[in-house]
């Protein structure tokens, strides 16, 4: 496996030094993903920009860690399942659907499991996904804006997923009490 460096504010190549510190800000620790992603400060800025743009989607709290979580569950993400886990408390999500999600079962909340099955189909086929799964999604009460609006929370998955099975990224500290 290739060793990748957890870069500090001190040592992090210069253009990833500014996003190092958003990071910080942001979550109020340097994320030990975020430390990996400062090798290719276009890779942590990238993933930045999709973060706050998926949380600015029509989405709401519990829908956006349906779609995180359901990708980081399918992934096999060994970080960013509880890390989001994590983000989840912090939204105050209902701690039965972030269980429902890691431990792959059904949401009660009929909604919601069609945006998981929808994300999943899609994650799955690579966006290739049936009528009948589109139009599931559509009876169950959402629409055209946020099926797109999957792929934004898709393709932010893709960058911290890939980049953890890549650097076997450390979990951090916070995060460690949501490990399953």
């Amino acid at each position: 496996m290739t060793d990748f460096t957890l870069y500090t504010q001190d040592n992090a190549p210069e253009a990833a030094k500014p996003l190092l510190t958003k990071s910080v800000a942001a979550f109020g620790i340097l994320p030990n993903l975020h430390a990996v992603m400062a090798e290719a400060p276009t890779l942590l800025e990238g993933y930045q920009v999709l973060h706050e743009l998926f949380q600015n989607t029509s989405f709401n709290a519990e829908e956006l860690t349906v779609v995180w979580q359901s990708i980081n569950v399918e992934h096999d993400c060994h970080y960013c399942v509880p890390a989001h886990s994590a983000i989840a408390a912090g939204m105050k999500v209902d701690q039965s659907i972030v269980d429902a999600l890691v431990n792959k079962t059904p949401l009660a909340d009929t909604k919601l499991e069609a945006l998981r099955e929808t994300t999943l189909a899609m994650t799955r086929s690579r966006g290739v996904i049936s009528d009948e799964q589109i139009a599931a999604f559509f009876a169950a009460g959402y629409v055209k804006q946020q099926l797109l609006e999957i792929i934004v929370g898709l393709s932010q998955k893709v960058m911290s997923n890939y980049t953890n099975h890549l650097a076997d990224t450390p979990i951090d500290a916070p995060f460690k009490k949501f490990v399953k």
